[in-house]
């Protein structure tokens, strides 16, 4: 009897320690629409990693099209263009929510590493704290030239990054790219950027090479631009800037580079 009793009490703490989700996996299978307000209100990332391998009912709900457009509609991701629809409002939805510069090491949080440097004059390329702040207080420091022209470059694999070739060609997102920049109070300088989109032979679809920057003061500018509808094709997107002063003089006196930025927006976001 004794010995009963504790089986029947072992029974019963794993009855009331079983699991929410065991809990639905086990209980008759729910309506799908009812499936999918219930999928509307858990984290997307429990969504498709969880929910989905529970049974063939839950993947199907957490693979529908019209959950997924409906996600964007609830997180205001709308479309630039309505006659563009998503072929897979999934990846559409994750792209938009996984927004995120394509640019490593914009701040020189890691010295130079990922950049290629293409001029590296004078002094060269050095990695100096913050003269004066940037609106977002939290960047601490930035890129120096020197009194040679110093230009470095990175390029951006689209469909490493994520961004299916064929994403690309029918939604033909909006490239934002921004760059902030800075001279010396007691040296002129000179900025110079451009932003290339390529094919997949790295071939140049279109650019963005504004005119050479003379700042005439020392507080902190953004430049920004934003490339639409610029066709099928683009695979990569490669990203130069530098500069140099303009008095050659020893040391860092050149134009300052920092948090610069490559962004894919699928969406109009609401706010």
């Amino acid at each position: 009897m004794k010995r009963k009793a504790m089986d029947d009490g072992q029974s019963s703490d794993s009855t009331q320690t079983q699991s929410p989700m065991l809990e639905l996996r086990s209980a008759a299978p729910l309506n799908v629409d009812i499936l999918e307000q219930i999928f509307l209100n858990l984290p997307p990332d429990q969504v498709v990693c969880l929910c989905r391998l529970v049974c063939h009912q839950w993947k199907e709900v957490a693979d529908r099209q019209s959950f997924w457009r409906e996600r964007c509609r609830r997180e205001r991701y709308h479309l630039r263009d309505a006659s563009k629809i998503p072929d897979d409002w999934r990846l559409f939805y994750f792209l938009n929510k996984k927004r995120r510069n394509l640019l490593t090491n914009t701040r020189g949080e890691d010295q130079l590493n990922g950049w290629e440097i293409l001029r590296n004059g004078g002094d060269k390329w050095a990695v100096h704290g913050m003269r004066i702040p940037l609106p977002d207080a939290t960047i601490r420091s930035n890129f120096v030239t020197s009194y040679g022209l110093c230009i470095k470059s990175q390029l951006i694999d689209l469909e490493k990054e994520g961004y299916k070739p064929s994403f690309m060609d029918h939604i033909q997102p909006d490239i934002r790219i921004s760059d902030w920049y800075s001279r010396r109070p007691d040296c002129g300088s000179k900025y110079d950027i451009c932003v290339e989109l390529l094919n997949e032979r790295k071939q140049i679809l279109q650019t963005f090479k504004p005119d050479t920057v003379y700042p005439d003061k020392d507080d902190w500018r953004q430049m920004i631009h934003v490339f639409q509808n610029y066709g099928p094709g683009v695979r990569f997107i490669r990203f130069t800037h530098g500069g140099v002063d303009l008095r050659f003089w020893k040391g860092w006196y050149g134009i300052r580079l920092t948090d610069s930025c490559v962004e894919i927006c699928p969406a109009i976001t609401d706010m």
